[in-house]
């Protein structure tokens, strides 16, 4: 694969990988989750137009767009390294012809990863705690929750949460895909993969446990192009272990690729089409730190694996698609890089 890389900046433990887009302009969204790390937009003909959206506090883990509204985007702090992160909360923010404007949304303690989802023309929000408290780093006594409520018709106004599912013992990682005709959103814990969806026609939230095991995180996509989305699964929790599973029989998934080199905590997992071709994107921050990809090759009928970096500890990526080509956002967490790959 050939791809140019743009260091656009040096973040201290560059954690989030996103991107904004304000009236039609796009923005590359790059943050840390150290205590004082900054988060930062990047935007202009090469990116070169750097924007502090926040100096401080760090901790960002997540930072998505809402959908439908233009520029404004809910974002984690205070999610802090080791998974100190009892103060962690979701901001509410936006860019206006003044610069960027956040307020406190929600204070959601461990809360790692969320996204808002879209069910039958209302947003709802959706979030997964990896614990709900904490006596040290490796104290996983305390099983976390995935939290859900409708959004606000605006900001500023009231949001009530609940908890739909208990006992998420070590949750990490979540995507956000389609599952039975609706929009959904996908958990992982030590229990497996939940799909979960908002209410619609009536019905309150659904929760389907589609794959049992110790999973850190996920994607699916269909990478052969049979019209059955694979899983690509990380596991155990911060694992050694980077799969591709197929649906065998209507409801079992076997693994039908197995990433061969070795591995020290795999962290960062992206799927979807990536100039023109269906494509894993997976980032190791142990080890060789490599920022690599996986693609099925139609000829031999399996996958073949890629270098696109090394050395890099990836901790999280994202993919803008653009007439003119790709961007491939990384955070490269080992070498305190804000970067793109064009």
């Amino acid at each position: 694969m050939d791809l140019k890389k743009i260091i656009l900046d040096k973040i201290n433990r560059c954690y989030c990988a996103s991107h904004l887009v304000t009236d039609g302009e796009l923005r590359i969204i790059l943050a840390s989750e150290d205590i004082d790390g900054p988060c930062c937009s990047y935007s202009g003909p090469g990116f070169e137009h750097r924007e502090i959206i926040w100096d401080k506090p760090g901790g960002t883990m997540s930072f998505i767009q809402i959908p439908g509204l233009n520029g404004e985007f809910l974002a984690t702090q205070r999610a802090y390294p080791g998974f100190n992160s009892g103060s962690a909360k979701v901001v509410w923010g936006k860019h206006t012809e003044n610069g960027w404007d956040v307020k406190d949304f929600i204070t959601l303690p461990y809360l790692h990863r969320f996204d808002v989802l879209v069910s039958e023309g209302s947003l709802f929000f959706i979030g997964a705690t990896l614990c709900n408290s904490k006596r040290e780093r490796d104290d996983w006594s305390d099983p976390g929750k995935i939290w859900a409520g409708e959004m606000p018709k605006e900001r500023g106004g009231p949001i009530e949460l609940k908890p739909i599912k208990d006992f998420l013992l070590k949750n990490h990682g979540y995507w956000r895909g389609a599952w039975e005709g609706s929009e959904a959103g996908f958990v992982t814990c030590d229990s497996g993969i939940y799909a979960v969806t908002p209410p619609r026609m009536g019905h309150d939230w659904g929760i389907r446990q589609i794959l049992a095991g110790q999973i850190s995180d996920m994607a699916c996509y269909d990478l052969d192009n049979d019209g059955v989305d694979e899983i690509v699964t990380i596991s155990p929790f911060h694992g050694n272990e980077l799969e591709i599973r197929k649906k065998a029989d209507g409801i079992r998934y076997d693994t039908v690729y197995r990433y061969p080199n070795p591995i020290e905590l795999a962290h960062s997992l992206w799927a979807g089409e990536f100039h023109g071709l269906p494509t894993v994107i997976f980032g190791i921050r142990g080890l060789n730190g490599e920022l690599g990809y996986i693609r099925y090759d139609k000829k031999t009928g399996g996958y073949i694996y890629g270098l696109i970096d090394k050395n890099v500890g990836t901790a999280n990526v994202s993919v803008v698609h653009r007439p003119e080509g790709d961007i491939l956002i990384a955070a490269n967490h080992t070498k305190n890089e804000a970067a793109i790959y064009v």
